[in-house]
């Protein structure tokens, strides 16, 4: 018999001594997330199952809002002109606090609950990075804050946001441009991982832009000198790139998608296209990097004797780091404790290594310390960053995966579709909400949290990167 004793039926978020250093709001948070325990899985699941890509997430939206409203929140939807993007508000006064929460999929990797890759259904979606999760668990934060509000214990404001299109278009963008976070003092954000940690690191600032090389279509065989190919253009430019990679510092990435390189081989193609991503540690070092590879296209229309045009998609700035937001919810994740996972689930994690090749040695759900903030942290990006350039930001990292699990893969779907992923939904429920709590009920912290945002802010004057017009909601 194991010796930790489970505080939920799904979930095992500390030991019953942990439990019993909780503060008595500790202890109704606790209480609040397991209340809501099964709908939330509920919610999770049907999001999960729904699998959603950029706004189309209009199932997946409309679940947590309605949840929010049937707890007696105030639900906005519809905001900053996306269908699926909505605000949903309890409470009055300070401090405001948000919590966001995402629930877009990937295209093309739909996987079963199971530990070897099999597609649920083939060719759709699946939530590879988590978001099913991540929008569940922040609406359970923001659920057990405001009945807490409810109660009298506490006063403020609880905002929950529902965030769509992480993946592709950035929806936060739009939604800072629309100035949702004006009123916020602090802003919360969690995110699925391999392992639990207060996370002080940045991300990487990001632009997307998509190239299309226009010609004039032609015989391959009959007539070939009447045509002028859109698909030279291409080649010629991503191997420009390709050349591009030798001179640039190792902090920058590159990417691109062909999205059109001709239909049919006996034709000259007459048009081509291109989907272009460039990173570095921070939007400074992209500039210059991005300005040069969209000259580039301009060389490779040239070569090839086309026409050319370069669409900005939109960018995002590197996460603003809050080390004394991330301390506050460090000392929550000490006394919440590791998961604990079952016999099944650790089988489950280890089968999932074993598929992908890595060391067999399951989850990884200690509490990492508060690290050092690095200076080039290097993985993803994520618009959250844009936030946190409006709005002191604290952010969460949560195991919901086995350690060194690929993400954005089958892998991870398969984990979010069942007790390894909700157990750790339900951890970062209790974790955002009991640092929040932290913040309502001392409002030195929250100044201390938003000095340390002025102070890295400086004087720098956010601008989205993002081209004129309304969100491109209609676009694939």
């Amino acid at each position: 018999m194991k010796k930790l004793i489970l505080l939920f039926f799904v979930v095992c978020t500390c030991s019953l001594s942990a439990q019993n250093k909780l503060s008595k709001h500790k202890k109704d948070i606790a209480a609040s997330v397991k209340k809501h325990e099964q709908k939330l899985i509920e919610l999770s699941d049907e999001i999960w199952a729904n699998a959603e890509i950029a706004f189309k997430e209009t199932k997946s939206s409309k679940l947590l809002a309605d949840y929010a409203e049937q707890n007696g929140f105030t639900v906005e939807r519809g905001v900053a002109g996306m269908p699926t993007a909505f605000v949903a508000t309890y409470g009055k006064g300070k401090p405001v606090i948000s919590v966001l929460g995402e629930f877009d999929a990937l295209p093309g990797i739909s996987q079963k609950a199971q530990p070897t890759k099999e597609p649920l259904n083939e060719g759709a979606g699946g939530h590879g990075c988590g978001h099913n999760l991540f929008g569940s668990g922040s609406l359970g934060a923001a659920i057990a804050i405001k009945e807490l509000m409810e109660a009298g214990k506490i006063k403020g404001t609880i905002k929950f946001m529902g965030t769509p299109a992480e993946e592709k278009f950035f929806g936060k963008l739009w939604m800072v441009e629309a100035g949702l976070w004006n009123d916020v003092d602090v802003n919360m954000s969690w995110h699925p991982s391999a392992e639990i940690k207060a996370d002080v690191q940045s991300s990487l600032a990001l632009v997307d832009f998509i190239v299309e090389f226009h010609g004039q279509a032609a015989h391959a065989a009959g007539d070939p000198w009447n045509g002028r190919s859109a698909s030279d253009a291409l080649e010629l430019y991503t191997t420009g790139i390709n050349y591009y990679r030798e001179h640039v510092k190792p902090t920058v990435r590159m990417h691109y998608h062909i999205q059109d390189g001709g239909q049919v081989v006996n034709v000259v193609p007459d048009y081509s296209k291109l989907w272009v991503r460039v990173r570095n540690t921070d939007r400074e070092g992209m500039m210059p990097v991005y300005e040069q590879v969209v000259k580039m296209a301009e060389g490779a229309a040239i070569m090839a004797n086309v026409d050319y045009e370069v669409s900005l998609v939109s960018g995002l700035h590197e996460v603003l780091v809050n080390r004394t937001g991330g301390a506050i919810m460090q000392k929550n994740l000490e006394l919440l404790g590791p998961i604990m996972y079952t016999e099944r689930e650790i089988a489950f994690g280890k089968k999932i290594q074993e598929v992908t090749q890595k060391p067999q040695v399951g989850m990884d759900s200690t509490i990492k310390p508060l690290e050092e903030t690095k200076e080039h942290p290097g993985g993803g990006s994520t618009d959250v960053g844009d936030v946190s350039w409006n709005v002191a930001n604290i952010n969460l990292g949560v195991t919901t995966a086995p350690k060194d699990t690929p993400w954005h893969s089958w892998a991870v779907v398969s984990c979010g579709g069942m007790s390894i992923g909700h157990k750790g939904m339900l951890y970062a429920s209790n974790a955002l909400a009991m640092t929040m709590l932290d913040l309502y009920e001392d409002p030195k912290k929250v100044e201390a949290v938003k000095a340390e945002y002025k102070e890295r802010k400086g004087n720098y004057e956010y601008r989205a990167i993002i081209p004129p017009g309304p969100p491109p909601i209609n676009k694939d």
